[in-house]
């Protein structure tokens, strides 16, 4: 029997699943194939509404190799799992003439413990939690979830969090769940043999394709230890969120209250000489962030520097002693021990790292308010350690041994990969050399016609935003714009403070166009009731402007109150751009206006997300017009049609909600 052609297999899938083939979804799979067999590397992409799972998964089970899929969202790695991947391999079953198989692997601490579930969690005096469930008022929301928890274990066949609905808090979680520093190891577990974590890892073992997340993939780079079993082949969705997730799973974190846990829970296991060392290290750590001002430590302070040695110095000592002494009176001494020595060694290994001091590691302290409901004492500081760039761990641990296809929909900024190339550590395209990953950049574009389907407004009149202040004219366009959409609006802000602001203010003024706010109810909820009431605008900052998926009437209008750069402040991001600046390049361009190139792209993807979709993304910020580096975030966003005047994008707007509301009657 002949081989089956590509364009063939990707027939059948594309029926399977009733989509329509696309020349870009075709284009793509192509690509991927010959990049596959080649051993090569691609960043690919793909326009919301190109089919783009298929156009990776196809040659992907095509090719017969082991596939690691990572995605950033958990609506992704669903659809994958429960949709895509089911139907497709159903499709090309009888012309592979085999069944490849698929698994979904996560974090160990994204699974249920049986061991804690049964046997409590080890107690912290201060917690007072050994035997949760009867510590938890069973009428209270913590009781409850707990209960319904260990009924939910003896029906699961996953025991993945995200199996659990409705879901739990992640206090609730914490409760029935384990890091992997914590876990006893599946051959000292009374219950290794009925472990779900391990299963997972059993199942991925044995699967052709291995869906997971960007931090599970960023942990297996990073330490050292593998976590997904070899592959050949690597395919990373949604790749514009790889370097904040890369550099998450990097970031290293002490905060008073966590250093106190490990004081309690290592002081039952050593003698009093080794505890009072830790206890005394502690106290002196908390004195010092009870007076810790926000921002970067560009040198470590003397008596931080001195804090931090002792802190090492008597983690170290715990870690050694813990092994030698045992306290009687201890129940399940194992997982106390284990529970004891994952705290401390987290606490010296981020103490280490600030003291030994690495030219690309940031330090910084950030001060945030105690959590509502929080059990720890918090003195509402954090010393953090991040590095200053994932690019050289990410070329050297992602790219080498296996083929890498990279894809989005937002990969290309200013109308080229370059910038995204660079911070995955990848020269620019075309350039060769022996340590350096050679990798070929495709845009396939996107089925919908952006300048017919949609406007880019401008309002180029309004006064340039200002740091702090309410901005009077941008209220007064932002209220005549709903009006004139009929509402239909998803608001994109630059920070909480100012979408809560422009929530009251239009609250008053429109009360007829319900506003629905992000943090006063679940972002599932929200999402869906915008769409269900086409009067209703949405407004919120951060995660909706990659995680609203709208398509029909309900979202005509997409406005953007500024251009996303990052704060001024934040440590992280201004020493990146420092240091580009320190090597001759230029460092706003490369750091904040990428930064808010790659928001703004996916910010106005919002908008069209089907081929009948219409309306307008508005930005109210004139720099967009007026700078001169206005033209490469234009470039970075869909092409839709451009204009500043604001009669005509009103004008576009009411003749969008007639049609719509024609159709709706």
């Amino acid at each position: 029997m002949t081989k089956p052609s590509l364009p063939e297999l990707l027939h059948a899938a594309v029926t399977a699943v009733g989509g329509t083939e696309r020349p870009g979804q075709v284009a793509m799979a192509e690509t991927v194939a010959k990049a596959i067999d080649d051993g090569s590397h691609l960043l690919v992409q793909a326009g919301t509404g190109t089919g783009k799972s298929l156009g990776y998964l196809v040659p992907a089970l095509a090719h017969g190799e082991r596939v690691v899929v990572a995605t950033a969202t958990l609506a992704l790695q669903r659809q994958l799992v429960e949709r895509d991947l089911p139907r497709t391999v159903e499709a090309l079953h009888p012309l592979l003439r085999r069944r490849p198989t698929f698994a979904m692997l996560k974090g160990r601490s994204n699974y249920l413990c049986l061991h804690r579930l049964h046997e409590g969690v080890p107690q912290d005096e201060e917690e007072g939690l050994f035997d949760q469930f009867e510590a938890a008022a069973p009428t209270g929301k913590l009781g409850q979830d707990l209960l319904r928890m260990r009924d939910w274990a003896d029906e699961t066949e996953t025991g993945d969090r995200d199996d659990l609905t409705p879901g739990v808090s992640d206090r609730a979680w914490s409760q029935v769940s384990v890091s992997s520093r914590e876990c006893l190891g599946a051959s000292k577990c009374a219950y290794g043999q009925e472990c779900f974590a391990e299963m997972s890892r059993e199942r991925a073992k044995l699967s052709d394709v291995i869906v997971t997340n960007h931090a599970l993939l960023a942990i297996d780079a990073i330490e050292g230890a593998p976590v997904l079993p070899q592959h050949e082949v690597l395919i990373v969705d949604e790749a514009h969120e790889l370097v904040s997730r890369v550099t998450g799973v990097a970031t290293g974190e002490l905060t008073p209250g966590q250093v106190n846990r490990a004081v309690r829970r290592a002081a039952k296991l050593v003698n009093e000489k080794v505890a009072d060392q830790l206890q005394t290290a502690a106290e002196g750590f908390e004195r010092l962030m009870e007076l810790a001002l926000p921002g970067r430590l560009e040198e470590i302070p003397e008596d931080l520097g001195y804090a931090l040695m002792a802190l090492r110095d008597a983690t170290r000592t715990v870690i050694t002693a813990i092994g030698s002494t045992r306290d009687k009176s201890v129940q399940d001494e194992d997982a106390v021990r284990k529970q004891a020595l994952a705290s401390v060694e987290n606490v010296h290994d981020v103490a280490e790292r600030i003291t030994n001091g690495s030219e690309w590691d940031v330090v910084w302290y950030e001060r945030h308010e105690p959590r509502a409901g929080s059990t720890y004492r918090q003195s509402g500081a954090s010393l953090r350690v991040a590095p200053m760039s994932v690019s050289g761990l990410l070329r050297e641990k992602l790219f080498t041994d296996r083929s890498v296809t990279l894809t989005s929909a937002t990969l290309k900024l200013g109308g080229d990969f370059n910038g995204v190339g660079a911070s995955l550590g990848l020269a620019p395209e075309g350039m060769h050399g022996d340590d350096m990953p050679e990798w070929q950049g495709l845009d396939v574009g996107s089925p919908f016609d952006y300048p017919k389907q949609g406007i880019l407004y401008v309002a180029k009149h309004l006064a340039r935003p200002a740091r702090e202040g309410t901005r009077t004219d941008m209220m007064d366009e932002l209220t005549e714009l709903v009006q004139a959409a009929g509402g239909r609006t998803l608001g994109l802000f630059s920070s909480m403070r100012a979408a809560q602001a422009a929530a009251e203010e239009l609250r008053t003024r429109i009360p007829e166009f319900p506003i629905l706010l992000q943090g006063e109810d679940t972002l599932g909820e929200l999402i869906k009731n915008f769409a269900a009431d086409p009067k209703t605008c949405l407004f919120g900052t951060l995660s909706l402007w990659q995680g609203v998926d709208v398509p029909g009437t309900g979202c005509q209008l997409v406005v953007m109150d500024k251009i996303p750069f990052p704060r001024p402040d934040d440590p992280l991001m201004s020493a990146r751009q420092k240091a580009v600046e320190e090597a001759g390049g230029n460092g706003f361009m490369a750091v904040a206006a990428t930064h808010a190139a790659l928001l703004m792209a996916q910010g106005a993807g919002r908008l069209v997300r089907a081929s009948g979709d219409r309306g307008v993304v508005a930005v109210l910020d004139p720099r967009l017009a007026t700078a001169r580096y206005g033209s490469y975030l234009r470039a970075s966003m869909p092409d839709f049609w451009y204009t500043t005047d604001r009669n005509q994008a009103r004008r576009s707007l009411a003749a969008i909600d007639a049609t719509a509301k024609a159709e709706e009657e």
